[in-house]
């Protein structure tokens, strides 16, 4: 008789678990409270950041590999219009680079080094352009996820001194509403770290780019001199 009766009460405990009403991941992130507006904002920004920057880095690295060498080749036969009009075809760094060289053509070697760097400094901002969000994002995210969670176990605690008593569904109902917050923000926070390395590679690479088509334009106006 006792087998039957605790057996009957497993099965009512397990039933009444089951019954429990399941949520979707949209209304579990709504249980977060009000910390979660801003994490979305942000969690909007880094993502039309990098949307915006993985698209203007794609342009920004299509340039004709075999440019220099059309380039060299114009500047043997004295051709500079041909040359100036072949690299503006091309919006991108290195075409930006080669331009400014060509336009100096004639001066000192030195002076157009020095103006072709200047370019490509202000080639590198504009690529920049925006990543700085990405790194402020990847910072505050997760702060503001602990926060939210912070403030939540606060308000727990002071739920419990007003009730006088400790229940485990007090504690546990609060508390797994404010860690959401945390791992939204962490969740953020990773995104926008991740898309900022990706892109600074990126960057990184066009940099090199740069640097290579400089030095190999520099080294082609020296031997037809």
């Amino acid at each position: 008789m006792n087998f039957l009766q605790i057996t009957t009460a497993t099965v009512t405990e397990v039933s009444l678990v089951n019954e429990q009403p399941s949520m979707s991941l949209l209304e579990l992130l709504f249980q977060g409270g009000w910390v979660m507006l801003p994490i979305l904002l942000l969690s909007l920004g880094a993502v039309f950041v990098i949307i915006e920057r993985f698209l203007t880095l794609n342009r920004a690295s299509k340039t004709k590999k075999n440019l220099l060498e059309a380039v060299k080749e114009y500047i043997k036969r004295g051709d500079l219009n041909i040359a100036e009009t072949t690299v503006a075809q091309y919006d991108t760094p290195v075409s930006a680079i080669l331009l400014k060289g060509i336009k100096r053509m004639g001066s000192q070697v030195k002076e157009i080094e020095s103006a072709m760097e200047s370019t490509g400094r202000v080639e590198m901002m504009k690529l920049e352009n925006n990543m700085s969000y990405l790194g402020v994002i990847a910072s505050i995210a997760p702060m503001l996820g602990f926060v939210g969670t912070i403030s939540g176990v606060i308000k727990i605690f002071y739920n419990i001194s007003l009730a006088d008593n400790i229940s485990i569904g007090l504690i546990a109902g609060g508390l797994y509403e404010k860690m959401i917050t945390s791992a939204a923000g962490l969740v953020v926070g990773i995104i926008a770290h991740t898309g900022y390395q990706l892109l600074n590679m990126k960057i990184e690479s066009i940099g090199m780019e740069m640097e290579k088509a400089g030095v190999e334009f520099i080294n082609i106006i020296t031997e037809h001199k």
